[in-house]
């Protein structure tokens, strides 16, 4: 037995599992096709939009929360600026169905809060520019996180722990056997304990048949622009921001670089997400109707954006055909326990999704309330 666990894949959860797992255990390997934090993964784009006020599942506030702390934790364990709190905006139709859904959720999670009129937004954030019937549901505890910095330190925090991390070491195959989870990449094999498979958009190539079927690899695209004057944009000025209307959707974040804004397309309506069937081909220049749509969309909302995309990328992430992850076991006696399937929503989630997997995968702990996550949902179709 070379280890009691093996994370595959050191992206954005595996990182963070293994992580955890080296608090938990000394006898803890990951395994990274490339290098963490490499530019070709979901990790890729340099920011993710952390938000307490969540438009989704009631049963995701819990991990939020519990991510919210460990990404404090990772912070003052590494001593890596990771999470800087900017306020959130959500803004769309006063009494739309995006802004209601918006505050049923708040209502049910108590995330902390304020509604903010059409003229109390243009006084306080004049960068946007509003439609008439505009308003916004403000978010205290919503930040910004550095994708690839959080990555890194969680790993330089996993080896100092005693990890073992093999990089430019793709895993070819995963074999449950009596005595353990035979783990294959070239010529080499390892036997352990228990597997995190957390690769992102390669996961399909380790998942059984039932679960290829209810995943696809998808590409989604970033783009980013230049600020006329990035003060207006900095983090201290320009909270995190996601827009949301029937015709047209964005979601950004401040120039961290001091001139460079997010502002990328979102939702079905965007085509933001679209399947690729492989991950390592990833189309990443965007085509010409991808162009000229987030070039309306910012054009209309930002003023004081240039209009030109500075900058774009595409990354894989794998979604599941009902947009929840596959956390757990692949069933009840299998040694090999999911963390991939995110879904294009998982950064955010990433420090609380690798505690859990953590801990139930080292047998410390059961979490209770995630049937909606749990693989074995998928088994009986």
């Amino acid at each position: 037995m070379d280890a009691k666990l093996a994370v595959i894949g050191l992206g954005s959860i595996g990182s963070m599992a293994l992580w955890q797992a080296s608090r938990l255990s000394d006898s803890v390997v990951g395994f990274e096709a490339a290098t963490p934090a490499h530019g070709r993964s979901a990790v890729g784009g340099d920011t993710r939009l952390f938000r307490m006020v969540y438009l989704g599942k009631p049963d995701y506030y819990p991990i939020i929360e519990r991510s919210r702390g460990l990404w404090a934790e990772l912070k003052a364990e590494t001593g890596q600026e990771i999470l800087t709190t900017t306020g959130g905006l959500s803004i769309g139709t006063a009494n739309g169905s995006f802004i209601n859904s918006l505050l049923d959720a708040t209502r049910v999670t108590g995330a902390e809060h304020s509604v903010l009129s059409r003229e109390e937004m243009a006084e306080r954030y004049p960068q946007h520019n509003l439609r008439p019937d505009d308003c916004a549901v403000y978010d205290p505890r919503a930040g910004v996180l550095r994708t690839d910095r959080a990555v890194s330190a969680a790993v330089a925090a996993a080896q100092a722990n005693g990890a073992t991390v093999l990089q430019n070491t793709p895993v070819d195959s995963i074999t449950e056997t009596e005595d353990g989870v035979v783990v294959t990449s070239g010529d080499r094999t390892w036997t352990f304990e228990k597997v995190i498979v957390a690769s992102g958009g390669w996961s399909r190539r380790l998942m059984p048949d039932h679960l290829k079927a209810v995943t696809e690899t998808h590409r989604i695209v970033l783009t980013w622009f230049i600020a006329q004057d990035g003060t207006q944009f900095s983090p201290e000025n320009f909270p995190i921001f996601s827009r949301w209307y029937e015709d047209r959707s964005m979601y950004g974040a401040p120039a961290v670089d001091g001139v460079t804004v997010k502002a990328s397309v979102d939702g079905p309506l965007a085509g933001r997400a679209r399947a690729t069937p492989d991950p390592d081909a990833v189309p990443r220049e965007l085509t010409q109707e991808e162009i000229e749509k987030v070039t309306e969309i910012v054009t209309e909302f930002f003023p004081g954006l240039i209009p030109t995309i500075a900058r774009s990328d595409a990354f894989p992430d794998l979604f599941t055909e009902d947009r929840h992850p596959l956390l757990g076991w692949l069933d009840e006696n299998s040694r090999v326990y999911c963390a991939t399937g995110f879904s294009g929503k998982g950064f955010k989630m990433a420090t609380g999704y690798g505690h859990i997997a953590a801990h139930e995968a080292l047998g410390k702990q059961t979490i209770e309330g995630l049937d909606f996550v749990r693989p074995d949902r998928f088994k009986t179709r």
